[in-house]
């Protein structure tokens, strides 16, 4: 995926600031300038001075001036301040072209990827991304700054959509897609991963990801997007219908009645809940967004409580970083 000038497209560059104010705008008000990282650290930039907590703190982080204004020990904490390198493994596999409410499952994903990499540019990280499309893991290196973000939504925005290679047998799937990333990327620092993870079987059976998945968060730190829509969940009683397989192009005409409509609900509760299951083994963090959501309060509501959960396990465990 060969990516064109951004300069010499006007339409693919006013796309692009429609995704800037869409995304990046309104994400920076809801987050009312907490640019932070997603964890706490060692670090030199200031926060809140705090009641001193002994044998808690360390006494280097003692705030002199507010404890000789109040006469009771206080000491600063410190925001995280480190360099990571962010990568996002991006799946563009024919379903994600899929999609009834306001958005294609394609444009959340892709959504949710530029405010992965926002949130890591405010520390001045690189981010880089590999991409899981037509059966085969693409990569784009890591950089830095908006213009490394642009180029990298023009190589999105000119990846065909479909599936052209379902006849071959040798196709890369998720849990392919993760090894990749597993054996290339060995620098700690942030994983995300964005998917529908509908290869994941329902009543049971092998979640072939979830190997892969382990072994990506026990070295780094993994936040797994999972992009969804309601027609995947649940379905209208309208009769006969005619259904395509995004990856085969196969069409097959089912009638739905209360009785498909029942065994379909079933099937997508217990494949959400082996995604989930799975997801929790690996110890990774976990978003849910929908395409019929305002998928950008809910990208915000998330970042705010994984922060607040943070700051909360720092205060309260002896001998964290401050």
């Amino acid at each position: 995926m060969n990516a064109p000038a951004i300069g010499t497209d006007p339409r693919l560059r006013a796309a692009l600031r429609r995704l800037d104010l869409r995304i990046v705008h309104r994400l920076e008000g809801l987050l009312h300038g907490e640019h932070l990282g997603l964890r706490l650290g060692p670090g030199s930039e200031a926060a809140e001075a705090r009641l001193y907590q002994p044998g808690e703190d360390d006494v280097r982080h003692m705030d002199w001036a507010v404890t000789a204004r109040t006469d009771t020990p206080h000491v600063r904490d410190l925001v995280a301040d480190r360099e990571l390198e962010s990568w996002t493994l991006l799946d563009l596999s024919p379903g994600m072209d899929f999609g009834t409410g306001a958005y294609t499952k394609r444009e959340v994903a892709v959504g949710a990827l530029v405010a992965a990499n926002l949130l890591t540019q405010r520390v001045g990280d690189r981010f880089g991304a590999h991409f899981l499309h037509q059966g085969q893991v693409r990569r784009w290196p890591a950089r830095s700054g908006k213009e490394a973000l642009l180029a990298l939504l023009a190589t999105i925005a000119v990846a065909p959509t479909g599936d052209r290679t379902h006849l071959e047998r040798d196709r890369a799937g998720l849990a392919e897609a993760i090894t990749d990333l597993v054996r290339t990327r060995r620098r700690r620092g942030l994983r995300v991963v964005i998917s529908d993870f509908l290869d994941t079987p329902a009543f049971g059976g092998t979640v072939d990801w979830e190997r892969p998945l382990r072994q990506l968060s026990a070295r780094h730190q993994v936040l797994v997007v999972e992009v969804v829509d309601p027609r995947e969940l649940d379905v209208p009683e309208v009769g006969d219908v005619a259904l395509r397989d995004p990856s085969t192009g196969r069409v097959r005409t089912v009638r739905l009645n209360r009785t498909v409509r029942e065994r379909y609900r079933r099937a997508a509760a217990d494949q959400r809940a082996t995604i989930q299951a799975a997801l929790r083994r690996c110890g990774v963090q976990h978003l849910m967004l929908r395409t019929d959501r305002d998928w950008v309060l809910d990208i915000a509501r998330f970042v705010i409580e994984q922060r607040r959960t943070a700051h909360h396990m720092a205060r309260h465990t002896p001998g964290a970083p401050r």
